[in-house]
């Protein structure tokens, strides 16, 4: 989510220094590959990982580096051109993907490098999927992807930190709400089903779910380094010995065979002889799963396939349900507080800058039942800044938050329950008509998702544009998805479930039991942002027929915090919107109020701000 909007970095001695080893004649290569996922795929990455970061400047969590000899690219999406664009320095191109005539960074090595060259990248951060496609595509050209196991950019990096290997912990069956034993025994009853011998789980949050573990190797992500290897009788899971204790291999038990994580590519080259395996016989590996993986275990043992684990853990169980319920009414709690303290300290004359505020909202999250840390860096934005879509606030230079100017509030806790991400765009003064009717098609978006009813079968890439459609009737839009998945008490992005414009979610259908965000949006460049976001569990459908003998679905919203009605131009709402709006904030107000007891201040905010219209 955020990252921190630190300035730009000069990066002419790591290119420089990066291009000689690029040109070594054990390298000897045209161009270097250099994408923002570690070893396991993640999004998020510890701080010995995020080797794009170091190279590039830029920090925004998606992107992917291409080093040339003699220029340097930069690509990623909407959602960070502004970040991108102010911490770039000069040695750099920003690539802005999704505009028109601008390349992948994939078929930029296609179309741009000249024939014959060689294309060097780290085999364990690129998807084996992903290079055999970029293989495929360069063979005319008689171009090749050259693996270098020795991370070029790691061998630049000074002071590069270490591994993290922090302790790991289970989690009560109260919250997960099934037992490890049973989800492995669900995975090798689907494996045998299909007849793979074997499976890789390499994702982190995969390996978390599966195994009933959390960890805190990576910020705001509660998980821990670690692969596992489950056959259709044996699950092996490898990770640091120093991270567990007893507890952990008590929780285990005697069916789970623990091994060292640096075991683990010398444990799958002797998996091919150990399971027999062939063409007939092999080994599914997840579509986000390294060429290093691949490579080991051998080409012709292997198949690429959606992970099933992924697709289990997207559908929560009523445990995890219930779970998401509880931690997001708890949430909205410590948002009134926050946003009516937020609220008086403007009123009284009060100077707090973007992190200070954000770090108000952290201490009266930290005060909550189950907390367990944010769930991403809080997007704490004031006027120009909230329209950088991932913006953070770097605590050392950052503006002032103004009574004057819109303010966009993104944000999220970690509980032991469950997992929020929550959006609230506010103004404490007097918005302008164009803030008031931006913000109002933005709502109406929001709405209609909240309220939508669709088929059983239906993707989110189907229902995206019913959020766009009020902003499109005034020619506005937003660079970035409708909702992601959100995952229960682990990563705050989780698929394969979303809504949005990537073909990708339109592989899978929504399900009872998914969660996801509704988070429409618009941004003004260098003016201000505005974003609306609830966090949403889809839920089967009480519908008066039953066309196709379908089945028919719709959310159940779970994010408690009202929405600000001083931003609202109340002559474009529609009668039934008005309607969502009041009972919605009835069922905030019902909700949270008893968590307000002991804050006054908080619970007239929380009445004024859910007041009907």
């Amino acid at each position: 989510m955020g990252a921190l909007a630190t300035q730009t970095v000069s990066t002419t001695k790591r290119l420089e220094a990066l291009r000689l080893l690029m040109q070594k004649p054990e390298n000897n290569v045209n161009a270097y590959v250099v994408p923002s996922e570690d070893q396991h795929s993640s999004e998020y990455s510890a701080a010995c990982d995020e080797r794009r970061a170091y190279i590039s400047g830029f920090n925004g969590s998606a992107g992917c580096a291409v080093i040339t000899i003699k220029d340097a690219f930069l690509f990623t999406d909407g959602r960070y051109f502004l970040q991108a664009e102010k911490q770039l320095d000069n040695n750099w191109t920003l690539m802005r993907q999704g505009l028109p005539d601008v390349p992948s960074w994939q078929e930029f090595l296609h179309k741009n490098l000249e024939a014959h060259s060689r294309i060097g990248i780290d085999p364990s951060v690129i998807l084996a999927a992903d290079a055999d496609t970029l293989q495929t595509s360069l063979r005319e050209k008689e171009s090749h992807v050259v693996s270098i196991t020795d991370n070029l950019v790691d061998q630049v990096w000074e002071d590069r930190p270490s591994r993290p290997a922090n302790e790991i912990f289970p989690l009560d069956v109260k919250y997960s709400g099934e037992p490890h034993t049973e989800k492995i025994k669900r995975l090798q009853d689907e494996m045998k089903t299909k007849k793979y011998k074997a499976m890789v789980v390499n994702m982190l949050d995969e390996v978390a779910w599966l195994f009933n573990l959390r960890g805190s190797d990576i910020d705001f992500n509660p998980v821990f380094f670690a692969y596992a290897v489950i056959t259709q009788d044996t699950a092996t899971l490898f990770v640091d010995p120093s991270q567990i204790n007893d507890s952990v291999r008590k929780h285990l038990g005697e069916d789970v065979d623990v091994k060292p994580y640096t075991g683990f590519f010398a444990y799958l080259k002797g998996l091919g002889a150990e399971l027999e395996l062939s063409k007939d016989a092999q080994v599914v590996l997840g579509d986000k799963t390294s060429l290093a993986i691949a490579e080991a275990i051998g080409k012709d043992n292997i198949i690429i396939a959606r992970s099933p684990v992924a697709d289990m853990k997207s559908i929560k169980n009523p445990t995890e349900i219930e779970g998401f319920r509880q931690s997001h009414i708890r949430d909205g709690a410590a948002l009134a507080r926050y946003f009516a303290w937020l609220e008086e300290q403007l009123n009284n004359g009060a100077v707090l800058n973007e992190s200070q505020a954000a770090d108000q909202l952290e201490k009266y999250r930290s005060e909550l039942d189950l907390f367990r840390g944010l769930s991403f860096t809080t997007i704490s934005a004031t006027g120009p800044n909230g329209a950088i879509i991932h913006y953070s606030p770097d605590p050392s230079d950052c503006a002032i938050v103004k009574k004057d100017q819109i303010y966009l509030c993104d944000s999220g806790g970690q509980y032991l329950d469950g997992t929020t991400d929550v959006t609230r765009t506010w103004h404490f003064g007097t918005p302008t008509e164009e803030e008031k009717r931006a913000f109002t098609r933005v709502l109406q978006g929001h709405i209609a998702i909240d309220s939508a009813v669709f088929p059983s079968g239906t993707s989110g890439y189907i229902i995206d544009s019913w959020a766009r459609r009020p902003l499109w009737e005034d020619g506005l839009d937003y660079r970035h998805g409708t909702g992601h998945g959100v995952g229960h008490f682990l990563n705050v992005h989780e698929g394969p479930q979303g809504i949005g414009v990537r073909i990708a979610y339109n592989s899978t259908a929504l399900k009872a039991g998914m969660t996801v965000s509704n988070e429409p949006g618009y941004y003004a460049d260098g003016r201000f942002g505005i974003r609306i976001e609830n966090v949403v569990v889809v839920r089967e459908a009480n519908t008066p027929n039953n066309f196709g003998n379908k089945g028919y679905l719709g959310f159940e919203r779970l994010t408690m915090c009202p929405m600000h009605k001083n931003l609202m131009d109340t002559t474009l709402l529609s009668a039934s919107e008005r309607a969502w709006l009041d009972a919605y904030h009835a069922e905030v107000l019902a909700k949270v109020s008893p968590y307000l007891k002991n804050d006054s201040r908080a619970l007239e905010w929380l009445q004024r701000e859910c007041s009907p219209l």
